[in-house]
């Protein structure tokens, strides 16, 4: 089933990312007065009333970009304009028509989309008195709308809707979408691949798509969004979270829009099921990697080391094996020593596909549950092996566990006495329980309550 595509568009700085937050109900977009922050495409799939369309959020038309992206931000923009349904064209009410909006006026009216004209940041009744000045555009009305007051966006959805093609044509002879029924995006496996800039993640990104689905550039911090990329392959379905490259820690960054880029690169790893963290093979594993690393441990996200530009690596050393950087990489990621490697070339596509097939299977292995019994029995042998530090004479004792949630795996175990149970003997355990479980690439959460009564929760058959 394929839904409609609701494009917006407009020049540069009228307001476009604020409306599309607005009306999906959440930050997605990076919001800045700074002109040129959205270059990307950014997706998201919205139900209005009995209608369900993509919406999409566009660079700005006639863009003069500082790192000279201008022809990268435009291709986007034509992508989305040939597969949209429906235009809604942003104007600034407070400038009203500029010599700009004309130029983009023109140059959409040729594609005979038909269009919704919006004039944004009406947040006075004086500025709506201003409307009929937009109609010099030759789109009609302009539709008075503050995404910050909240203002007219019912109004523009209802207007959506009704300029929407018929359901039959869009959404299959069925008949429309209905709110009940999920747009294909729902409810699928999400891969965030994360890593430091100009390591390959966009390039990685446009060969699972099969198309310029985001900009790639050698100009560092060129993705800024954090993208959900829908890919289809055989029938089978999933999503790919492109990121911004991270640098440095985001509080302690000066450019605001590499701060928000930051924020929502650790939103997407917070959301995904499953992570990529792409090494470059050729360089050395740096502050930034740890970094990566160390979030998606507090996260207890699944997460696969993939180590990009292997032909590269591989032509500086024809002898190099995966298996030989483990050591390394155990070293200096020790916290992720139990997640799986691989070698892929993302601008040649190589492995992609089975690295992207890996990452989701660790997904599946996290969502996994155990038997209570073999869970109690686990915990024995691991204490048989090993016992706690003594601390004013006792040792911690695990009564019982059970497994309280999947996704990432979490125990709950109840102890005599939780302090007993330091870091080093969490990370014991955890190894243990994964050896002896099924969740031997996984990080694993546990909990500790105590427990006076030893006998109380005790598992029996």
């Amino acid at each position: 089933m394929s839904y409609p595509c609701v494009a917006i568009v407009g020049r540069p700085n009228v307001g476009k990312s604020t409306l599309f937050n607005a009306l999906v109900g959440s930050r997605i977009s990076i919001e800045s007065d700074t002109a040129g922050t959205t270059r990307d495409r950014i997706l998201y799939p919205l139900t209005v009333g009995p209608r369900t369309f993509d919406l999409v959020d566009t660079g700005g038309l006639g863009l003069v970009d500082s790192h000279r992206l201008e022809s990268l931000v435009e291709g986007q923009i034509e992508r989305a304009l040939a597969s949209a349904d429906l235009l809604v064209l942003v104007v600034d009410s407070r400038e009203g028509p500029t010599p700009h909006d004309h130029a983009v006026a023109r140059r959409l009216r040729p594609s005979g989309l038909p269009a919704l004209l919006v004039a944004a940041k009406v947040d006075t009744d004086r500025l709506e008195r201003e409307m009929p000045s937009f109609h010099e555009l030759g789109f009609g009305e302009a539709l008075p709308v503050s995404a910050k007051n909240l203002r007219g966006l019912a109004r523009l959805k209802e207007a959506v809707v009704d300029r929407l093609p018929p359901p039959a044509e869009a959404e299959g002879e069925s008949g429309a979408a209905s709110a009940e029924t999920p747009h294909p995006a729902f409810g699928l496996d999400k891969i965030a691949i994360l890593g430091r800039r100009n390591v390959g993640k966009s390039t990685m990104v446009n060969s699972l798509y099969g198309d310029d689905r985001v900009i790639v550039s050698d100009v560092p911090g060129t993705t800024r969004d954090s993208l959900d990329i829908f890919v289809e392959q055989g029938g089978d379905r999933f999503i790919v979270i492109d990121t911004a490259g991270l640098r440095k820690t985001a509080g302690s960054s000066d450019d605001p829009l590499e701060f928000y880029g930051h924020l929502r690169a650790e939103r997407a790893l917070r959301r995904a099921d499953a992570v990529i963290l792409m090494l470059d093979a050729t360089a050395d594993i740096g502050r930034v990697d740890k970094r990566i690393g160390a979030l998606a441990m507090e996260e207890h996200k699944p997460c696969l080391i993939a180590l990009n530009k292997w032909d590269l690596a591989l032509a500086r050393n024809p002898g190099l094996t995966v298996d030989a950087f483990q050591p390394y990489v155990a070293d200096r990621l020790p916290g992720l020593y139990f997640c799986p490697l691989a070698a892929l070339s993302a601008k040649e596509g190589g492995n992609v596909w089975p690295v992207v097939a890996k990452a989701r299977q660790l997904a599946r292995q996290a969502a996994k549950t155990v038997k209570t019994a073999q869970l109690n029995a686990a915990l024995a042998r691991a204490q048989e092996r090993r016992s706690t530090r003594a601390a004013a004479g006792r040792l911690g004792r695990i009564y019982y566990g059970t497994q309280v949630s999947a996704s990432p795996p979490t125990f709950l175990l109840f102890v005599n006495q939780p302090s007993q149970f330091d870091k080093q003997y969490q990370r014991y355990l955890a190894a243990q329980l994964r050896e002896d479980l099924e969740f031997p690439e996984v990080p694993i959460r546990l909990l500790f309550k105590i427990s006076k009564d030893k006998e109380v929760g005790r598992y029996t058959e």
